[in-house]
């Protein structure tokens, strides 16, 4: 167990406004589409059905029955892999899937999404259906009054001092899968004559660990727009050149896009918060098939690292050395590099850092706050930067929550979701919202912490007038 306080007035201060103007933005509410929310439930209902049917129809589905007769249960996963990997005796994906002691092994999403197979394509698909429709479509009708959702954001209960969600989860509302973004996000919709805006900090945890570490590399990478860390480790991570990691047409800036996001999800942000070469090898190595990774030339990049001397994964074996010539190794070595080279200011801060709290059993926040008690290293290092992070935001939801209200402004903030703000904006509004929200949020910012080294920046998305929060599309300032 551990206790958290704040030692100054500020810091104070910031909870106590933050709270306030989070009830605010609870108050105000996100308007909901009702008829597209039952429509939708109905039209799921009828797609799960008819997969559902096909499934039943399929020779798989005749050899489960053959085997469990009236115990077969679609929903069981353990069964599922029993009738594919035993009975079938299709090859497991063991760089990839979980093997128990006991031997079974299990026929989680990535490891379905790895075979060539309709059944499975049509099983994963009911179930993200089922998801959709149970967690979230039936939540949303669940909590809506009036045609709006009220979302608790809460200060009190995440351990890092970030907000939380709930009644209904404002901040879990799918975005990384493309069809379930689309099926939830369309029921968010605008009050008339508004459209949705929203702002993301850009890297703002990034920026928030450069306050403690001060490593002028990084500080290089964020004040350079020209230079992209992520894209950088994913061209490490593949062993692609930089001429390869640039796009010359359409095609081209999908494939790298999708390439640079591996880089950042899987490798960068990973490493910061603790994980390493191990598992981070294997969901690279994951990625290349489960997403179809291909260089600019339209090869795959499995082809691409076999020419390169790469030809398998590895054992990702804690109590074994990673052998030359598999990808293992290989992501040890970027590792190393990353943080002994590249990084080797921001590497010796965590040691510091983690040190001086065995010492003392507690550490200080930038933003005032005092934390201590038993906790593990990672939490050590980074609960201060998610914590401060989220407090950037915090203390612009408060400053511009209060400038709305001193114009008499009829645009709202309805929302917010750890480094970005949703906000309600009435069309004749959006001009002055934007430069509202870009000085408090870029300029007025590191007036108030003079302690924040790096430029802060914000991406901007915006949604038709009347539109939903699907429809939103990048906005340049």
């Amino acid at each position: 167990m551990y206790k958290s306080k704040p030692i100054t007035d500020e810091a104070y201060l910031l909870l106590h406004e933050g709270s306030k103007t989070l009830a605010q933005i609870e108050g105000n509410g996100m308007r909901i589409d009702i008829d597209y929310l039952n429509s939708t439930m109905i039209k799921i209902g009828k797609q799960i059905k008819n997969l559902t049917d096909n499934l039943k129809n399929n020779h798989i589905y005749k050899k489960w029955q053959r085997i469990y007769g009236g115990r077969t249960n679609l929903g069981s996963r353990s069964q599922l892999s029993t009738i594919l990997f035993k009975v079938m005796k299709l090859p497991y994906p063991k760089e990839i899937g979980t093997i128990g002691k006991s031997g079974n092994v299990q026929a989680d999403e990535k490891v379905l999404e790895t075979l060539d197979l309709q059944f499975a394509k049509d099983y994963l698909k009911i179930e993200k259906l089922k998801k959709a429709r149970g967690t979230y479509l039936k939540g949303l009708l669940r909590e809506a009054t009036d045609g709006f959702i009220h979302p608790f954001f809460n200060l009190h209960l995440a351990r890092t001092y970030r907000s939380s969600s709930d009644h209904p989860n404002f901040q879990n509302v799918p975005v990384r899968n493309p069809e379930t973004s689309k099926l939830i996000r369309q029921a968010f919709i605008s009050r008339p004559n508004h459209q949705i805006v929203e702002i993301d900090f850009t890297g703002v945890e990034i920026c928030g660990a450069a306050c403690y570490h001060k490593d002028p590399r990084m500080t290089s990478y964020i004040e350079d727009k020209t230079k992209d860390l992520h894209r950088d480790m994913a061209q490490q991570c593949f062993l692609l050149s930089a001429e390869e990691m640039k796009a010359t047409d359409e095609i081209d800036a999908k494939r790298v896009k999708i390439i640079r996001y591996c880089g950042k999800n899987m490798f960068v942000f990973p490493e910061f918060y603790g994980d390493y070469y191990i598992s981070i090898s294997k969901s690279l190595w994951d990625a290349i098939t489960r997403m179809n990774l291909k260089t600019r030339d339209g090869k795959s990049l499995l082809i691409h690292l076999r020419k390169k001397g790469i030809t398998k994964l590895g054992n990702c074996d804690p109590q074994r050395k990673p052998m030359e010539g598999t990808f293992e190794k290989h992501i040890q070595d970027v590792e190393n590099d990353f943080w002994n080279k590249q990084f080797k200011v921001y590497n010796e801060w965590k040691k510091k850092w983690y040190n001086n709290y065995l010492k003392t059993g507690g550490f200080n926040t930038l933003t005032g706050f005092h934390i201590e008690g038993d906790m593990k290293r990672n939490q050590v290092i980074n609960y201060p930067i998610q914590g401060t992070s989220f407090h950037f935001l915090l203390w612009t939801l408060i400053q511009i929550n209060r400038q709305l209200k001193k114009h008499k402004m009829k645009s709202l903030i309805v929302g917010q979701i750890h480094d970005s703000i949703v906000a309600d904006i009435h069309k004749d509004e959006l001009k002055d919202y934007l430069q509202i929200t870009h000085q408090v949020m870029t300029i007025d910012i590191r007036k108030h912490w003079k302690w924040i080294n790096v430029p802060i920046t914000t991406e901007v998305e915006i949604s038709p007038v009347d539109g939903n929060w699907y429809q939103k599309v990048k906005y340049e300032l």
